[in-house]
């Protein structure tokens, strides 16, 4: 193989991907503050990973916040920079199969992108986006528990209830149709927290108030662009969790809400397509 890799160097992590005979490659690695040798390194791991050999790119663009540290060619070849914002409209666009959409990116903060395609080329909008992501969650599940593995935080939702943290419109009205919502919805995050509250509870509260949030801001844009389509990226996308919260307010909300197959890569898609 002789082509293009991408490398997207996140707040938390360094993903990579190229396309082989029209199958994804990836791979992800924690980030390192020692950026420039820990993504040459991980270009060889992803080498192995994938079966690849020497030689098996001519063609390096990286994106994302640590793009800027990369000023030296990795494995003998020289690194191009693409915008995050583009990556990130272009990769949701080639992962969902979409040609308009809002594109939102669940990073260690979160973007909202407005991306269009038409032929080949592709338009990507920055609308705005919020510090709240997966750097809110290690955040705050190192306050709350003690825990900061990702896994290890979503084994620990998938017991938790969100009835026991999340204030929700049935618990302030007997009758929510009175009021025009929805009695599941949540009023307040955290605003129902008690003494019997356990570790589960509170990870499952803190992942839902990031997808809300992440939820909320993608609604507004689309509603803005007059389209029904938001896409979801970025690695909290693929945790347990995501998949049913997003539904859930797809119903409410009546909008579409997708989680492409690959979405924790898109940026890193989207800087090779």
């Amino acid at each position: 193989m002789t082509g293009t890799i991408g490398i997207d160097i996140g707040g938390s992590t360094t993903k990579l991907a190229a396309l082989r005979d029209g199958r994804l490659l990836t791979l992800q690695v924690p980030f390192s503050c020692d950026t420039a040798s820990a993504a040459e390194a991980a270009m060889t791991e992803f080498a192995s990973a994938n079966g690849l050999t020497a030689g098996f790119a001519d063609r390096i663009v990286v994106t994302g916040v640590g793009a800027s540290l990369i000023t030296s060619p990795m494995c003998g070849v020289r690194c191009e920079k693409a915008a995050e914002f583009d990556c990130i409209g272009r990769g949701g666009l080639y992962l969902s199969g979409l040609s308009d959409a809002i594109v939102v990116s669940i990073g260690t903060g979160t973007a909202v992108v407005h991306a269009t395609k038409n032929g080949n080329d592709v338009k990507s909008v920055y609308l705005g986006g919020t510090g709240v992501g997966g750097g809110t969650l290690i955040g705050l599940s190192k306050i709350m528990t003690g825990v900061t593995d990702i896994k290890t935080i979503e084994a620990m939702a998938n017991g938790g209830d969100l009835g026991h943290v999340d204030l929700r419109i049935c618990d302030m009205a007997d009758r929510p149709a009175a009021v025009d919502l929805p009695g599941d919805m949540t009023a307040a995050n955290f605003g129902k927290v008690g003494d019997c509250v356990t570790d589960g509870d509170a990870e499952l509260g803190v992942l839902n108030m990031i997808y809300e949030v992440a939820a909320m801001f993608g609604y507004f844009s689309a509603r803005a662009a007059g389209i029904d389509n938001i896409v979801l990226t970025g690695s909290l996308t693929q945790l347990a969790q995501a998949r049913p919260i997003y539904d859930g307010l797809a119903k409410l909300f009546h909008v579409n809400y997708i989680i492409p197959d690959g979405s924790q890569f898109a940026t890193a898609v989207g800087a090779i397509t």
